[in-house]
C-alpha cells in the first residue's frame, strides 16, 4: 500500500513536469538551483527549485509500521510558470485516502 501511495505521489509530479514540454532552447538553460532529500527507512523528504521558477517539496512518514495497516502519508506542494505566465502552485495529500490536490487553478468537488 505505501509503495502506492508513494507511486501516485511522484506520478503527479512527473505529470506535472510533463505537462508542458519546454523547446530546445529552453531545456538548454534551466538550471538546478536547490536540490535537498534525505531518505529513511521511516520515510523521506525532498525539495528542488529550477531557475525558470518549477519548485517541489514533498515530506513523507511511514505510519504504523510492522502492521497490517502499514502506510506512507505523504505531504508536499509543487509550482510551476505556465505558458500563460502565470505561476500554478498544488499542494497535496498523498495517504490511505489516495491522493488529494489542492490549488486555485484545481476545480473543488
Amino acid at each position: 500500500m505505501k509503495f502506492l501511495i508513494a507511486f501516485v505521489a511522484l506520478f503527479a509530479v512527473v505529470a506535472h513536469l510533463n505537462a508542458a514540454p519546454l523547446n530546445a532552447q529552453q531545456q538548454a538553460t534551466v538550471q538546478i538551483v536547490r536540490s535537498d532529500s534525505d531518505v529513511g527507512p521511516e520515510g523521506y523528504n525532498y525539495a528542488y527549485e529550477t531557475s525558470d521558477g518549477t519548485s517541489a517539496q514533498a515530506t513523507a512518514k511511514l505510519l504504523n509500521a510492522g502492521t497490517d495497516s502499514e502506510a506512507l502519508s505523504v505531504q508536499g506542494s509543487y509550482q510551476y510558470i505556465g505558458d500563460d505566465g502565470v505561476t500554478y502552485s498544488v499542494q497535496y495529500i498523498a495517504d490511505e485516502n489516495g491522493f488529494q490536490p489542492q490549488g486555485a487553478h484545481l476545480p473543488v468537488a
